[in-house]
């Protein structure tokens, strides 16, 4: 599967900070430590509705984390997948009456136009859950010959008990992870497991849905294991961030950290796991299934600039939950257009400082509303003052480029 095309990232005088961010698992800041290729894994979509900006929010936080390692100086490989076999996809299928595969083709080439319209830098491996099953069906078979795994009637699950760090990814209660295990895609009420929180590995055909002929059978894979199957061949154990949204930190985060641990027998899955927040429309978090959803591509189909776009997510931390309102894209489209009109003009204020304290907010837990308030700042020093400085509307253009994706 192919990605999205890269857009070019401004060269700036110097070097960035290192980035510090907020790890899920140990409830802290923490600077990220990569060596000279950091590694990031970010979850992907379920192509079966367009990118609304619930999405676009999440991919945003970690565009802003490749480009504060790639202002640092170091190389990134970067991957994403693609669950293009899943419950969901073929239930929208099915109430829609179109082939599943067309279904998950159609928004996936949807989702890489948003992605292109909104400056996210691509994944050097941008990988579907389909092409991968030659990858996932060996780590199940390694879990079951471990011990880690059992069938139930055709199905294979993963035990939980047999990782003794299960939970230090969450640190939730029992209670709070068989809350969220059912609402979000576990069935801890099925009777014959083990526990009520072991997650399926491998699901057997149902009549009606696609199946692949392998060694575990007749079936397709389950949601946990398809990521750590893509991320252990692609940048293998101890990767740097294990990115996503704040509502795959149980069960799939858990989870998938405990699948690879037990099957490489090696600690830790990832060094960092970090988590955006969720937006709301209307009171509600933004989910297909609620359908209070504001699309990427309807906002374009709009005439709406995708760098305003892309500034009304910037004006909000990444880790804050918020709600979407009309004043969001009002006050985005006027500062794009005060930044606009301060880089058109043929100098300005020095823009060193501006360039340091930009560096600065964005390592510093990616704090993009500073970010945004210090571009701001020049830009009102400019309309009120001026400057001679004939380098300086263009330094401003190309950090706001490189650093917050926006392009000027």
């Amino acid at each position: 599967m192919h990605a999205w095309p890269a857009s070019e990232v401004p060269l700036l005088p110097g070097k960035g900070q290192p980035l510090r961010i907020h790890d899920t698992a140990s409830g802290e800041l923490q600077t990220t430590t990569p060596g000279p290729t950091a590694r990031l894994y970010v979850c992907g979509i379920t192509p079966y509705d367009a990118t609304h900006l619930g999405h676009a929010a999440t991919y945003n936080a970690f565009d802003l984390v490749q480009r504060i390692w790639l202002d640092a100086g170091h190389q990134v490989v970067y991957v994403q997948n693609v669950t293009d076999i899943d419950d969901p996809l073929l239930e929208r299928a099915i109430a829609t009456g179109e082939d599943w595969v067309a279904l998950a083709e159609r928004e996936t080439a949807l989702f890489r136009e948003d992605m292109t319209a909104l400056r996210m830098l691509p994944p050097a491996h941008y990988v579907g859950a389909v092409e991968s099953i030659p990858l996932i069906v060996p780590l199940v078979q390694d879990l079951l010959a471990k011990g880690a795994a059992y069938e139930l009637d055709g199905d294979i699950y993963f035990s939980t008990a047999s990782d003794k760090r299960f939970g230090e990814v969450s640190g939730y209660d029992a209670e709070t992870m068989l809350r969220y295990f059912g609402e979000r895609g576990g069935d801890p009420d099925r009777p014959g497991k083990k526990h009520r929180l072991d997650p399926l590995l491998w699901l057997a055909q149902r009549p009606g849905e696609p199946a692949w002929d392998t060694e575990l059978g007749h079936g397709r894979p389950g949601w946990h294991i398809e990521c750590v199957a893509i991320a252990l061949q692609h940048i293998g154990m101890g990767f740097d961030i294990q990115g996503g949204g704040s509502d795959l930190v149980f069960p799939h985060h858990e989870m998938g950290a405990s699948h690879a641990q037990v099957h490489t027998d090696s600690h830790p899955y990832a060094k960092q796991y970090v988590h955006a927040g969720m937006v709301a429309l209307d009171g509600e978090k933004m989910s297909k299934s609620r359908g209070n959803l504001v699309f990427v591509s309807a906002l374009r189909r709009d005439g709406v600039d995708p760098a305003a776009i892309r500034l009304a997510l910037l004006n909000h931390h990444y880790r804050s939950d918020w709600e979407w309102t009309d004043a969001d894209l009002s006050g985005a489209q006027e500062r794009l257009a005060r930044w606009r009109a301060a880089v058109s003009r043929p100098d300005g204020p020095d823009a060193t400082a501006l360039l340091a304290e930009v560096r600065a907010a964005l390592a510093e837990d990616l704090d993009s509303p500073r970010a945004l308030a210090a571009v701001d700042a020049w830009a009102a020093r400019q309309e009120a003052e001026g400057g001679a400085d004939t380098g300086a509307p263009g330094l401003v253009s190309r950090l706001v480029d490189a650093l917050m994706g926006v392009a000027l």
